[in-house]
């Protein structure tokens, strides 16, 4: 991966999914036929071991309440999954009562993160709702991170959401989705350096390939994007996840992790280290 990074890597962000346990309603189409199947950490625990990941965080698909207690549950039966970004219905009164309910189920203890598909709510304004905010002081009281998946025009309510609640760390999925394809890099950047103007958010390096032509991407189209959110949050608030399997539309696990190493080839070895294991071991408490 470029210049060597001297430890075992953390792979911030994966998914798994059952299609015979529940559907997942967001495979639709044919760009995304070729994950409509099954994916279980059997399938990525080869591909991880094969480049160095010694850790991973496993992360929600869909807003059903039934997955979390089964992505706990894996990650209590696995060596690899250290942490898990679940779902819980944030504008639910009892949503703390809720938090402490998951915690107690098996593998409760790997519990990191509460996730939602903002990217979904026609609603730019959805995080700043009274309900919301009341749930999102909740995740933070509970100790854990929220990470925001949301796309470009929803960064500046994430802004807001993130000065409104300075104890809760807000962690960027995929660098909020810059679009790629276009080569476009404003509003994005700017609405990336206001976000990472405060102290309380942390990003992402994934996703980045699917947000390109999956099928004509190069690094080169990738750099502007991951050098603006290197400069913003620098390499202590930056981690690098895969977006396995979402990534295989795009590159395979090998390719994802060789094109981060590419893309962080400028850092020195402590800040790849960062980006690479120590920020998500430290925001999530791995």
């Amino acid at each position: 991966m470029g210049a060597a990074v001297t430890q075992d890597l953390v792979d911030a962000h994966h998914h798994v999914w059952d299609l015979s346990v529940r559907d997942q309603e967001w495979i639709t189409g044919d760009a995304l036929a070729p994950i409509r199947r099954d994916f279980s950490l059997a399938d990525l625990l080869p591909e991880a071991r094969a480049a160095n990941v010694a850790a991973t965080v496993l992360v929600q698909t869909v807003t059903v309440a039934e997955e979390t207690p089964e992505l706990l549950a894996l990650a209590a039966g696995s060596d690899l999954v250290a942490g898990v970004v679940g779902w819980t219905d944030l504008t639910r009164p009892d949503v703390a009562d809720a938090l402490a309910a998951l915690r107690q189920l098996p593998g409760g203890q790997r519990l990191v993160g509460i996730r939602h598909q903002v990217q979904g709510e026609p609603d730019p304004q959805w995080l700043l709702r009274p309900d919301v905010r009341r749930g999102l002081a909740a995740v933070g009281a509970a100790g854990l991170a929220y990470d925001l998946v949301v796309l470009p025009h929803q960064l500046p309510a994430c802004v807001r959401a993130a000065r409104e609640h300075p104890g809760l760390t807000f962690v960027l999925d995929h660098a909020g989705k810059p679009p790629i394809a276009s080569g476009a890099l404003e509003p994005w950047g700017t609405a990336i350096r206001a976000l990472a103007a405060l102290p309380n958010t942390v990003c992402k390096l994934s996703g980045l390939v699917t947000e390109a032509d999956p099928q004509a991407w190069t690094t080169a189209d990738l750099r502007p994007y991951a050098d603006t959110v290197l400069a913003a949050f620098g390499p202590d608030r930056l981690m690098f996840g895969s977006d396995w399997p979402v990534c295989t539309l795009a590159a395979p696990y090998a390719e994802v992790v060789e094109t981060a190493g590419e893309l962080t080839r400028s850092l020195g070895e402590s800040e790849r280290a960062a980006v690479f294991a120590g920020t998500a071991t430290r925001v999530y408490g791995l």
